[in-house]
């Protein structure tokens, strides 16, 4: 019925209804010029230009839209109009390139074609906000994340028994392995229980009096509560706080008797210390060497602990002195070092990869640093005339700032980079010399003298610099 209604319309109406119900329309010849072109939309026809009448309307879009315009003139057929194709536009006035999607259908009997488009301006401004919003979610995802992983480190590594109890079960949520020592049971046993149970039944009273003026009050003042199970004294501290939609305590249990006696404690670490297969020391605040175990002993070519004792950790740890401050810096800064790779240099020659870690001990009566040092194994790696090792990447070069000077840094840098560039010259050229070596404005003696630097190619049998191209 509809179709009937349109053909009885003269051609003049049937044009206005056209353009007015498209955001563009456009009459395209055989030779895909534009003759004529309406703009519905608002701002279109500044925006993606007025200058298309007599232009080719492939000559009007951009680059890879060229391939869309072409199918769309091949699909175009009498009665029958082709699928929506989205096609971008530059934009006259240096802009974002304007998005439209086109359909085309051909009149019949005629070689020209019809086609209408619609404006996805709005579409694609809407489609970056929310891209946009997306990445602002990731971020603070990302953020969020990185918060609930310092807490969990921070919560698993303090040396205070602590436990997280709901406020309105008293059912215990969390438990870090400090409270699991001092209770003298696994973690997956304590958590769920009630708080009251892990106390006899007077301290259990105590601190269910304390949890109710808490909850009352937001406040409650400390108390000793006998432990369960004869495990000691303990100082019980509560704090409430809020998360998500309900309300939760913080409890710190201070022992007040240790369950092991701290001498035999310390006896059994010094034991394992001495034994472990990597290298262990402990350095004062200048550096020098306190302890060592005999895995370092053995890295730095050394007989007894007495030869290392008092001297500096540089002079064995490090590929030169800029390293070892860095390492230092970080130390003093952050508290603790992973996967600090460096060298260790034996007394005797012997050089070996290592991997450090370090931690920084500020308290007591005399501050300390600790390091373990790992050997890394051994990588097979092509050697480089002149017995330096080039930087691999971007990444590698950013790992040596800090261990290595400015201008070593610098020189092997330039090195990395005449190397990529000869060797993409010659896959560029197939490994035609002479062409490689006009492409990167080279002479041929400089080429082949740069080839043998680096070790690149097989240049036996090569054509000497001076001898003549046929």
């Amino acid at each position: 019925m509809l179709r009937n209604a349109v053909s009885r319309l003269d051609p003049r109406t049937t044009g206005s209804l056209v353009a007015a119900a498209s955001d563009v329309s456009l009459v395209v010849d055989g030779s895909g010029v534009i003759r004529d072109a309406a703009f519905g939309a608002d701002g279109l026809s500044e925006e993606a230009g007025e200058t298309w009448l007599g232009r080719r309307w492939i000559d009007t879009v951009t680059v890879e839209s060229r391939p869309k315009v072409l199918s769309l003139l091949e699909d175009a057929e009498p009665g029958a109009v082709t699928r929506w194709r989205q096609v971008n536009h530059p934009s006259a006035q240096g802009g974002a390139d304007v998005p439209i999607r086109y359909a085309a259908l051909r009149i019949p009997d005629d070689d020209r074609i019809i086609v209408i488009g619609r404006d996805l301006r709005a579409l694609s401004a809407l489609q970056q906000r929310l891209a946009e919003s997306q990445q602002a979610l990731e971020r603070d995802y990302a953020r969020l994340r990185g918060a609930e992983t310092r807490y969990r480190v921070l919560f698993q590594l303090a040396g205070e028994p602590i436990l997280i109890v709901d406020a309105g079960t008293r059912r215990i949520t969390e438990i870090n392995p400090a409270a699991a020592r001092l209770l003298g049971r696994a973690v997956k046993r304590i958590v769920g229980r009630d708080l009251v149970d892990l106390f006899e039944p007077e301290g259990g009273r105590a601190v269910q009096s304390l949890l109710v003026g808490l909850r009352l009050t937001g406040q409650a003042e400390d108390l000793t509560a006998r432990l369960a199970q004869r495990r000691g004294e303990a100082r019980v501290s509560a704090t409430l706080f809020r998360e998500e939609a309900g309300t939760s305590i913080l409890v710190r249990l201070n022992a007040r008797a240790p369950a092991a006696s701290p001498a035999a404690m310390r006896s059994g670490a010094i034991e394992v210390i001495e034994a472990m297969p990597e290298g262990f020391v402990v350095t004062d605040r200048d550096r020098r060497i306190i302890g060592v175990n005999a895995a370092f002993l053995d890295l730095a070519q050394l007989a007894t602990e007495h030869q290392a004792k008092g001297e500096p950790i540089e002079r064995w740890l490090g590929r030169e002195g800029a390293e070892i401050g860095a390492l230092f810096t970080t130390l003093a800064e952050h508290g603790s070092v992973r996967h600090f790779a460096t060298v260790m240099r034996g007394e005797f020659g012997a050089v070996n990869e290592v991997e450090v870690a370090a931690v920084s001990v500020p308290g007591g009566d005399r501050p300390c640093f600790g390091f373990t040092v790992r050997t890394l194994p051994r990588r097979v790696a092509a050697a480089t005339p002149g017995g330096r090792e080039l930087p691999r990447s971007v990444e590698h070069m950013t790992e040596l700032v800090g261990r290595v000077s400015m201008k070593a840094l610098v020189r092997e840098t330039t090195d990395l980079i005449e190397r990529l560039c000869i060797e993409a010259a010659l896959r560029i050229t197939n490994d035609n010399r002479a062409s490689a070596a006009e492409m990167l404005g080279l002479s041929r003696q400089g080429f082949y003298a740069k080839m043998r630097r680096y070790g690149l190619g097989d240049l036996d049998g090569a054509d000497e610099p001076d001898e003549r191209e046929e």
